[in-house]
């Protein structure tokens, strides 16, 4: 069954007990792993405990199509639930999934699926979308800022702190992309709050300063520069961590944006320091010297093809075959060239 994007967060919370099967999959690889991990905890709170979960590889369950049914009918030693674990799953995971419920065996084991941004022509998808009740798909999509924005709140909430719209928004800003990377700034934030109740702008940047939660903006500043050298190692940094391709597209959206009003600003009148300045939510004040010079550098129509340039390689990491990564790279580099021109 499929689960709304709505109700996903109290459903991995309590899954019920008739669900054995929960597959979580999306472009946001840091809340898919937070997603999966929930799910997996409803089973076994310790989810290093040897006697109860069992980790496998998408390639041991391609090779041997019997062992997830062995491993579903198999009971603890000491006792509790048992848990499986399929992290990186492929979609040559789909015929064992679809045969093991054909025949799932009896008892109370969950298995819980870690996977990508898998296609609606994905395999593995469809076999939990189906309709039965035993097994939920759970996607994890990258928040927009208004939607992290209102996380951010809720997550600073459970530690009993208020935090003023305009830090939140900033937070927002430069969160975006990756909900566990949003999850370890928002932790550090509030052990750095010790005993006061209210987070404002100073605090935010105080705590979030120089930390990779700024990463994504590395390869796409390098592109807005020009620097191709640098874009090219950022990237290869990102993607070796995993970061999520549709992240990186998003957040060179925004910058290209902000960019965009900036220039705008200036044409009617306002000087590139004053531009910047005035975007909402405020610019990272160690960034602002290179905002500006951008400010200088590009002008409304090499704008207008960055952004457009942009759209289509997220559109095409969505409907064709190519590698996410190199449709990322590729336009992340015509936007440097763009920059060269200008």
């Amino acid at each position: 069954m499929k689960i709304q994007p709505r109700n996903a967060d109290a459903f991995i919370k309590r899954p019920g007990p008739e669900v054995r099967v929960v597959l979580v999959y999306g472009p946001d690889a840091g809340l898919v792993r937070e997603r999966a991990a929930q799910a997996a905890r409803t089973a076994c709170e310790d989810l290093a405990d040897p006697f109860r979960v069992t980790e496998l590889k998408s390639d041991q369950v391609a090779g041997d199509p019997a062992r997830l049914f062995d491993e579903m009918a198999a009971l603890s030693l000491m006792g509790g639930r048992r848990l499986i674990r399929v992290r990186d799953a492929e979609e040559t995971l789909a015929p064992s999934l679809q045969k093991l419920l054909k025949d799932l065996p009896p008892g109370d084991s969950l298995l819980v699926i870690e996977a990508g941004d898998l296609g609606k022509s994905s395999k593995l998808r469809a076999a939990a979308e189906e309709g039965d009740a035993r097994i939920a798909a759970v996607a994890c999509y990258v928040e927009g800022e208004e939607e992290l924005a209102g996380t951010i709140a809720r997550m600073l909430g459970e530690h009993g702190l208020q935090i003023d719209a305009e830090a939140r928004d900033w937070l927002a800003g430069n969160l975006v992309g990756d909900r566990a990377l949003a999850r370890g700034e928002i932790d550090k934030l509030a052990l750095y709050m010790l005993g006061q109740k209210r987070v404002t702008l100073e605090d935010v940047r105080a705590v979030i300063g120089d930390s990779a939660a700024l990463g994504l903006d590395e390869p796409v500043l390098a592109a807005a520069d020009g620097n191709i050298a640098e874009v090219d190692r950022s990237l290869r940094r990102l993607f070796a961590d995993g970061t999520s391709t549709v992240a990186i597209l998003r957040a060179a959206q925004r910058h290209f944006q902000r960019l965009h009003m900036a220039v705008a600003h200036t044409a009617r009148g306002q000087t590139p320091q004053q531009a910047v300045k005035a975007l909402r939510p405020p610019v990272f004040f160690k960034q602002e010297p290179q905002m500006v010079a951008q400010v200088r550098r590009w002008t409304l129509p090499l704008l207008h093809q960055a952004l457009e340039r942009l759209l289509e390689a997220e559109m095409d990491a969505k409907r064709t075959n190519m590698p996410d990564e190199t449709l990322c790279a590729r336009a992340l580099f015509q936007l440097a060239q763009l920059a060269r021109r200008s």
